[in-house]
């Protein structure tokens, strides 16, 4: 069996490419066609098992989960993809790829914080690799990863961690997460061609270490991101027509899902309408009328009509993305909303890249030092500081690319081609 290394470097484009020399050097670049939405998770999944969203299941970053009501976004456990995935049967190390825990991979790193019963957390990966990552390479810098500091250090660290695995254990299949190029196209918009030259560096630390024990090296993107200057509150339009409801209380007013006829999971570009009790047609002509959207689609018409799927599909214009908020007061803003909390809001939220306050983040970490109850709330509302998404299929120089060997045109047939790479 051959050896085959895999980097994922979010965001990069064909227009990019001229800025990376080392990733353009591996092979072959072409454009390639993503699954809807062109989200991390949709396009891992789409890639690992070579199935459209209608099939695998994963038809975003997060979804309601109808049997208890909640959404829930980045979920890690392996068992959510529904079908085989690439790595099956294969000696392979999956370092920061989605849908880590539970994978059946002989080694894998992916971040997981500790949290205690007080609410309290500290930062911490699972290292599944045997190479002791963090003693080797110090702590994973956990807030560099997603957060107003993300940034450049966790991808070098990943880079880093990735090239002592290779090394050390020789993997058949490495899967290599470098999400630098994620950060400040969200914040500032997409294009600064020195973000391009860092994570070329980091891609480089793979490629030499991949190239020693014989791999073929394979780049890949999973979306391009575009330049967006207005945020479309689809929930806040659905409440004031009176379909979405929330219970308030002491932490904020909290989306209620099963009290609610209509109501969005949004993600980037794309959001998942969840109806029920009220005509669909009647939602879509809603919504359809919002400044920002472009089009309402049935789910089948996206490869999207899997259980987990809304409804309807809304997608924003080339312009827009969608923001999650449902209050319409920030006074009532749910307590979470001005934190980094993943987890817990029913939609993405890119505002986590930006901080409200310098002076006041380091009086809540100084607060957290000396043991009191604190919280990190430093997060705008301002859903306007935005200035760069995805989730749609932009055109071909600002999509999504592969470089390798004759690679394919379309992330569906990935699966196939490693295989064939690996014999």
């Amino acid at each position: 069996m051959g050896k085959v290394c895999v980097i994922n470097v979010v965001g990069l484009t064909p227009k990019l490419l001229a800025h990376a020399p080392t990733i353009a050097a591996v092979g072959s670049a072409r454009p390639w066609q993503s699954p809807m939405p062109a989200v991390t998770c949709t396009s891992q999944a789409t890639m690992l098992t070579g199935m459209a969203p209608s099939k695998h299941g994963i038809v975003g970053n997060g979804w309601l989960f109808r049997d208890t009501g909640e959404v829930r976004l980045w979920q890690q456990s392996n068992v959510l993809i529904q079908g085989e995935p690439l790595y099956a049967g294969v000696r392979t190390a999956k370092m920061f790829w989605w849908f880590n825990q539970g994978a059946p991979v002989e080694w894998s790193a992916t971040p997981k914080p500790h949290y205690g019963s007080d609410g309290s957390k500290q930062f911490g990966v699972i290292d599944r690799t045997g190479c002791k990552l963090e003693e080797q390479l110090g702590a994973f810098p956990f807030p560099s990863f997603w957060g107003p500091k993300a940034g450049l250090p966790s991808s070098d660290w990943i880079a880093r961690a990735s090239a002592l695995v290779l090394r050390q254990h020789q993997p058949d299949l490495t899967l290599v997460y470098l999400p630098h190029l994620d950060y400040d196209y969200q914040r500032v918009g997409p294009g600064n061609p020195k973000r391009v030259a860092e994570v070329d560096a980091c891609a480089r630390l793979v490629i030499d270490a991949a190239r020693e024990i014989g791999a073929k090296v394979v780049i890949v993107s999973e979306y391009g991101l575009v330049p967006v200057s207005r945020p479309v509150y689809l929930n806040r339009h659905l409440r004031k027509m009176g379909w979405l409801a929330v219970r308030d209380g002491p932490y904020g007013e909290m989306l209620e899902t099963f009290e609610s006829r209509a109501f969005a999971v949004a993600d980037h570009q794309l959001a998942h309408l969840y109806v029920r009790n009220v005509p669909k047609d009647v939602v879509r002509k809603t919504v359809e009328s919002l400044e920002g959207v472009d089009r309402v689609l049935e789910p089948a018409e996206l490869e999207l009509d899997h259980p987990r799927s809304g409804e309807l599909i809304v997608l924003a214009k080339p312009d827009a993305w969608f923001a999650y908020p449902y209050w319409l007061d920030d006074e009532r803003a749910p307590d979470f909303a001005r934190t980094v909390d993943i987890h817990r809001k029913p939609g993405y939220d890119p505002c986590e890249l930006f901080l409200t306050s310098a002076p006041r983040a380091a009086l809540r970490l100084l607060q957290k030092k000396a043991g009191f109850r604190y919280r990190m709330d430093v997060i705008p509302l301002d859903a306007s500081l935005v200035k760069g998404s995805h989730g749609l299929r932009p055109a071909a120089e600002d999509g999504p690319l592969i470089v390798g060997e004759n690679p394919p045109d379309d992330m569906k047939a990935f699966k196939e081609y490693i295989r064939k790479l690996l014999q």
